[in-house]
């Protein structure tokens, strides 16, 4: 087998199980590329493999695509990415979920107390917010979009 060899939609699509259409979305998006064969058939480099199944695994962890395209666009486009491109993404990446990690923790710790959202429909907002003092602090559930302190 040819390792260098471009892939075929069809085989692209075997191999990840991602649907031609999902495919023309994400080139459309800029997160995937693709050539022409002399058929004028779409191909893709091996390598856009490992886009698409970060792709997969993203949208399985509930990533943006806009974020995944910003993480893509620290990699070349017109060559397969070298160990050193993708241990840049990588540390970029780690940042981002390290964040998202943060943030699903302070959700299951607040979950069941006040988020600082303004309701006071719970009594322990009665006692955690009283008269809604975090509004000042500004929209939304302040308490769990806080920044950590250091």
């Amino acid at each position: 087998m040819d390792t260098t060899a471009p892939l075929t939609i069809g085989e692209v699509i075997r191999r990840t199980g991602v649907p031609a259409s999902a495919l023309h979305f994400y080139e459309r998006k800029g997160l995937v590329f693709s050539g022409r064969d002399g058929y004028n058939q779409r191909i893709y480099a091996r390598h856009m493999l490992r886009r698409i199944s970060l792709i997969i695994i993203g949208k399985r962890l509930g990533i943006p695509l806009s974020d995944l395209g910003a993480l893509f666009a620290e990699l070349p486009a017109n060559r397969e990415p070298t160990h050193e491109d993708w241990q840049r993404m990588s540390r970029s990446w780690h940042r981002q979920l390290q964040e998202r990690r943060r943030i699903l923790e302070n959700l299951e710790r607040e979950l069941t107390g006040c988020i600082g959202c303004g309701c006071l429909s719970m009594k322990a907002c009665a006692l955690l917010n009283p008269d809604d003092e975090l509004q000042q602090e500004g929209p939304g559930p302040v308490r769990l979009q806080r920044r950590p302190t250091a």
